[in-house]
């Protein structure tokens, strides 16, 4: 927990920089045969996955090429909000904390 409050305390006052904002992307798709770790129901899906990227398209291009490689298509809308992170920045663009939400056509 210490750890967690010291380097969103860096950040924010600018003792550590990146060259990253966070953002939260939500994407509709449809869900294939998931990677192993994944777990959703074949069909209809939103996938939700949070990111460290440079702008807002680099996290909506992160949610489609990553769901590609697990199992996920993003047929639908992209939607991309900045957002609290749980986790601290890297070297490079990443994301984190994927999930999945399947509905019903």
């Amino acid at each position: 927990m210490e750890d967690e409050k010291s380097w969103k305390l860096k950040l924010r006052y600018g003792k550590e920089t990146t060259p990253y904002k966070h953002f939260t992307a939500l994407g509709d798709g449809v869900v294939g045969d998931l990677a192993d770790g994944f777990d959703c129901p074949k069909g209809p899906a939103i996938m939700a996955i949070k990111t460290w990227a440079t702008d807002a398209d680099e996290s909506a291009d992160m949610l489609r090429v990553i769901g590609s490689r697990i199992g996920f298509d993003a047929t639908g809308e992209v939607q991309i909000y900045e957002s609290e992170p749980e986790q601290p920045p890297k070297e490079n663009p990443f994301g984190y904390d994927i999930n999945f939400t399947p509905y019903d056509e």
